[in-house]
């Protein structure tokens, strides 16, 4: 098993990958809770609640919620049927919540988390790639409104993160596939090394190889420990993590989230790498390679959607300020920026370049 530290302003936690759960059982040993709360989905449900709650019984009072899967049940009421049942169970400010499952289960498990009794202990045991290279390490927390991604939540950190890579092998490829987006992006803000590692190994990454898939889930919870344990609250650097993300989340909550955040991450960097481009930042070759491997990935490049209304859609973006967009661009491959007020022109010829 590798271990990975996250350590913030307030709090020091560990990431723990493995490819099975056999050491679970010892993640949990200086965990203390008066009853344990599993939170999952109707798809992880059926795969692993029973395998987790045979293990955390051997120590604690545990009892389980479960939502139907998929992004529309990431909302309020849904977090009302989490909270009630937090109080029906009984669970008290000593108690934990897991969040065994992909990015929605653990943004809102952790929510709630968040907002009982004004905050309780959680842990994130990610089951898919997606989570496991992102959504899970770094503390954000949150759930959709109004249709506008993520637009209420919080930062709220778990006290450790349990990665298991078998868990992948469940997974249909597309679930793979949206997570590899996420992992490819901390090649082009942070690490150069990752994009090249991509390009080496594109046929082993995407035959699951487990030295491989191993490699990208470490390097890239090791990127985001280190960014957030730079700017934990998103003040500063923390921005650069949301590469690909302005655009991508405009082209998510268009298509009424029918297409899968990681896919969504794909288009949008294909926008900003562009934008990068139109700057002079990064080549031509830069932007081919980038949508070679996602090609090769069964990844999307382009969107049915109008520029006219991604842009629109971007109004709503938590980034944008006094109507001003925020777009992460390169510096170069292995470096982002952050452009606060990005002109309307350069982000109308980005969006233009990504719609069919």
């Amino acid at each position: 098993m590798r271990t990975l530290h996250i350590t913030t302003p307030d709090k020091s936690y560990p990431i723990y990958i493995n490819d099975s759960f056999s050491a679970l059982e010892a993640a949990f040993e200086n965990i203390s809770a008066s009853k344990v709360c599993i939170v999952t989905d109707t798809n992880v449900e059926k795969i692993y609640l029973e395998n987790i709650k045979t293990i955390l019984s051997k120590k604690y009072n545990v009892c389980s919620f479960v939502f139907e899967a998929g992004e529309n049940s990431k909302n309020l009421d849904v977090i009302r049927e989490l909270l009630g049942t937090l109080c029906d169970e009984r669970l008290d400010r000593k108690s934990l919540i897991v969040a065994l499952g992909g990015g929605v289960v653990g943004d809102m498990a952790g929510f709630a988390a968040s907002v009982y009794m004004r905050g309780i202990p959680f842990v994130q045991i990610p089951t898919t790639l997606l989570a496991q290279v992102d959504s899970s390490v770094g503390g954000k927390t949150g759930v959709d409104f109004k249709g506008n991604k993520n637009m209420i939540g919080a930062f709220y950190q778990p006290e450790f993160v349990y990665i298991n890579s078998s868990t992948l092998k469940t997974l249909p490829y597309r679930q793979v596939a949206a997570g590899l987006a996420e992992a490819l992006k901390y090649g082009y803000i942070i690490k150069k090394e990752l994009v090249n590692y991509f390009k080496e190994n594109i046929d082993k990454i995407i035959a699951l190889d487990k030295s491989c898939i191993e490699h990208i889930i470490f390097e890239s919870c090791d990127a985001k420990a280190f960014v957030v344990g730079e700017d934990e609250k998103e003040n500063g650097l923390r921005a650069i993590l949301n590469f690909g993300h302005t655009f991508g989340h405009s082209v998510e909550t268009l298509n009424e989230f029918k297409l899968l955040h990681g896919e969504c991450v794909a288009i949008g960097m294909v926008a900003a790498v562009y934008y990068s481009l139109k700057k002079g930042n990064v080549q031509k070759e830069d932007l081919d390679l980038l949508k070679e491997l996602l090609t090769k990935m069964e990844l999307p490049i382009l969107c049915d959607n109008s520029s006219e209304d991604i842009i629109e859609q971007m109004q709503y973006d938590k980034k944008t300020a006094s109507g001003k967009i925020t777009v992460i661009s390169l510096e170069s491959i292995g470096k982002a920026a952050i452009e606060k007020n990005a002109p309307i022109a350069a982000i109308k010829e980005a969006t233009d370049y990504i719609t069919k």
